[in-house]
């Protein structure tokens, strides 16, 4: 999609089958089936969609998918892994090489997210690339707790750091596009907001992971600080559906982008490839 002099892309970046109640928390089955698909083993499909934009100058890229190879059998399995990361064929698509890819943004490091960070030797995927990740959540990956060791893998960790940047807030990327701390999902959790030439976006990350996830009650089970999540959604969607934004999308099985009017039905949309 073209959003004033920037070009966003969704890149496949691998996909998970994950089970249906814990993505929509304490909400009822019989609720939540109502907005989103789900299989006879009670997963629905979630996706990965790393989002590349392009500047004028710049390759910047939004969270980094599964991986390949970083998964174990048994991780595949319990994650319903059909297939993995397919971001270098993608980007060669578009005639651009894994080097070319200037700034990651990291909405969070949950193994989803951050697999497609390094190789199984530690080494950087995207080696020219400076990496940004919110203080709080670098720490908590660096050293987990009890709960949050079952998704931030040592195996994620690797030489990006060499080229890393924490910010603790909010921190400027470049010229209109700008990463926000919310907390909620995760303790260190961020977003990223997008504006060119009056047109913007806003990538909401994983307090609002599917299109079916627009209550703000709607939270899933793997949010770390729920009510963080609530608080966050409550306030974010009517500002960002009043200023006419779009919302970006890195797990919707169905939609890659959509437009919300007040009472939050969707007026636009751009689907997934």
């Amino acid at each position: 999609m073209q959003l004033g002099q920037f070009t966003i892309h969704q890149l496949n970046g691998g996909i998970t089958n994950i089970d249906g109640g814990a993505m929509f928390g304490v909400v009822p089955k019989a609720l939540w089936t109502k907005r989103y698909n789900v299989n006879d083993k009670n997963q629905i499909a979630l996706p990965t969609h790393p989002i590349l934009i392009q500047t004028n100058n710049q390759h910047i890229l939004i969270d980094t998918g599964i991986g390949n190879s970083k998964l174990t059998e048994k991780e595949r399995r319990n994650f319903g892994v059909d297939y993995e990361s397919q971001i270098e064929v993608e980007l060669n698509k578009l005639n651009l090489q894994l080097t070319d890819i200037d700034i990651v943004l990291m909405t969070h490091m949950h193994f989803d997210h951050a697999s497609g960070l390094t190789d199984n030797a530690g080494n950087a995927i995207f080696s020219n690339a400076v990496h940004y990740i919110q203080q709080d959540e670098w720490h908590e990956f660096q050293s987990p707790n009890i709960r949050s060791k079952s998704t931030y893998w040592e195996k994620n960790n690797g030489t990006f750091k060499d080229q890393l940047i924490l910010f603790d807030g909010e921190i400027a990327i470049c010229p209109g596009i700008r990463m926000q701390h919310t907390g909620g999902h995760s303790f260190g959790h961020s977003i990223i907001i997008i504006e060119s030439e009056g047109e913007k976006a806003v990538h909401l990350g994983d307090i609002f992971p599917t299109t079916a996830h627009t209550n703000p009650l709607w939270v899933t089970a793997y949010d770390d600080y729920p009510m963080q999540s609530i608080r966050e959604k409550e306030r974010l969607f009517p500002y960002f559906i009043h200023q006419n934004y779009w919302f970006l999308f890195y797990h919707d099985e169905n939609y890659f982008a959509v437009k919300y009017d007040n009472k939050k039905n969707i007026v636009d949309s751009v689907s997934r490839k």
